[in-house]
């Protein structure tokens, strides 16, 4: 093959490339496909992607330990004080999970709390490369869990016939161009309907009450689907 054939073949390779690259950027990563809720009652994924963990925490209690000297509690992910014992349910969403965020019960918007990070916006390849090959723990090294920008809304939602708030926690990474929010307190929003995005790298995590008569249907390295996958019931 001549010099002018390499020239060539490296000019389509990078066209190729690049062009994937804006196909991806601009189109298939702001898909959002149709989703059915399941007639089955159970508290719906918001977020697709895998699971990273699913730990009950007692205040003040790690729900995991990321690395050595580096604990998440339930105040840490949501960013406020907590006095009861909570169920907390991490999803991971890889660059080609779709990113638009779904509303796990029928209920309305408690609050919309928006929080900067602490210092910078942290990358999630940890957490990327060991959720791609299935290494546990999934959450090791990943930083980002306590220190990124996040949204955290309150939903006052209602199950089996017992108020059940149920907080679902946005958090960007550091390729993140912004968390939306598609309601405001007070709105009413339905079970699997659209409420927000996060655009580019993501985790979003599901945090309710613990009660006794509620059962994880999830464990790490699971898939799900928002609006589609029950997480509790």
């Amino acid at each position: 093959m001549g010099a002018g054939q390499l020239i060539l073949a490296a000019v389509i390779l990078a066209g190729a490339v690049g062009g994937a690259y804006l196909f991806w950027r601009y189109f298939w990563f702001f898909r959002d496909p149709k989703r059915a809720p399941p007639a089955e009652d159970g508290v719906l994924s918001p977020a697709d992607g895998t699971v990273v963990y699913v730990e009950k925490a007692e205040p003040g209690e790690p729900v995991v330990v990321i690395k050595q000297g580096v604990p998440a509690t339930v105040g840490d992910i949501l960013r406020t004080d907590v006095d009861q014992p909570k169920l907390v349910i991490g999803i991971f969403m890889s660059p080609f999970d779709v990113h638009y965020n779904r509303a796990p019960l029928d209920g309305t918007v408690g609050f919309i709390h928006r929080h900067p990070a602490y210092g910078k916006n942290l990358n999630m390849g940890p957490m990327h490369w060991r959720t791609l090959f299935g290494r546990k723990p999934l959450y090791e090294n990943s930083v980002h869990i306590v220190q990124n920008e996040r949204i955290v809304m309150l939903f006052n939602a209602e199950y089996r016939r017992a108020p059940l708030p149920l907080y679902v926690v946005q958090i960007g990474a550091r390729s993140v161009n912004g968390i939306d929010s598609y309601y405001k307190e007070g709105d009413a929003v339905a079970r699997g309907a659209t409420f927000g995005m996060i655009r580019v790298g993501s985790q979003v995590d599901l945090v309710v009450p613990w009660r006794a008569d509620l059962v994880a249907r999830v464990q790490p390295g699971d898939k799900v689907r928002a609006g589609e996958t029950i997480l509790i019931q």
